[in-house]
């Protein structure tokens, strides 16, 4: 018998905690789509870098589950001897491709876009990199001592004036690490990108790029990070609008966001010893 009490009494509590529940609405704001720019053109070492692509999207609200591509845009990039060349969408992905770029170091480009009657315009210059030499791993690092730390060493040009890009893409199911660096205080110096991840283990991958570029997107992309923590989708919904190099020319309110952006790229795939 005080079995059953005990039931009915759990029955009725659990009744109360299902009549407590309210609904409740969030109240977001929002505001007309913006064209979000990801013009990223890396040219790897050893290839020809012919290849490259435009990723175009627009600003979603908060609750969205999925980025809108921004379809039926004319895309080209201009060089500095007024070759053009034309980036072509991939069916209805917003994805804009060109399998003829030529690049060059040190040669300024400019992106156009034209979209919904609205023409946007940026110039950036490609930037060189050194090669990145070697690798370095610790099994025990971080503030735990369990952790794996990897430093991947490069010997900065002397007497310039350098900035550089570093994306960790590991194997495992972890949001890749980008990180900024300028050689203000090690100019012609052997010098390491640093990363590190506790659930990285021996035989896992790391791919690790550095990429050259400039002193403007080297700020536009360290306010990035602070912003998001260091993590991926840095061209997500800000706490505060961080500007790109592209400005829309017919309507200069209407700015988008992102940016345009043109890099030599040293790349290592390494695997975790044991």
């Amino acid at each position: 018998m005080v079995k059953i009490k005990h039931i009915v009494v759990l029955f009725v509590f659990s009744l109360t905690l299902f009549t407590c529940e309210d609904v409740i609405d969030v109240d977001v704001p929002t505001s007309e789509p913006r064209l979000v720019i990801d013009a990223s053109i890396d040219w790897f070492k050893g290839t020809t870098g012919s290849n490259q692509s435009i990723k175009l999207t627009l600003t979603a609200p908060f609750f969205n589950e999925s980025v809108p591509p921004a379809n039926n845009a004319q895309v080209y990039i201009t060089d500095a001897s007024n070759t053009v060349y034309n980036f072509i969408e991939n069916g209805n992905t917003g994805i804009y491709e060109n399998s003829n770029f030529m690049p060059v170091i040190n040669q300024e480009y400019e992106l156009t876009i034209i979209y919904n009657n609205e023409t946007y315009i940026g110039t950036e210059t490609l930037l060189g990199v050194a090669e990145l030499e070697y690798v370095e791993q610790n099994l025990e690092g971080g503030f735990t001592g369990e952790e794996t730390e990897i430093k991947a060493f490069f010997t900065d040009p002397v007497d310039e004036e350098n900035y550089y890009f570093f994306e960790f893409i590991p194997s495992i199911p972890v949001t890749p690490t980008l990180d900024t660096f300028k050689d203000e205080f090690v100019n012609g110096n052997l010098i390491f990108g640093f990363y590190v991840e506790e659930d990285l283990n021996p035989n896992d991958e790391v791919i690790i790029r550095n990429h050259g570029v400039s002193e403007r997107f080297y700020e536009f992309m360290f306010l990035l990070l602070q912003q998001t923590g260091g993590g991926g989708g840095p061209f997500e919904t800000q706490p505060a609008t961080v500007r790109g190099n592209c400005v829309n020319t017919t309507n200069p309110d209407n700015y988008p966001l992102g940016y345009f952006r043109l890099s030599e790229v040293s790349e290592i795939v390494y695997t975790v010893q044991e």
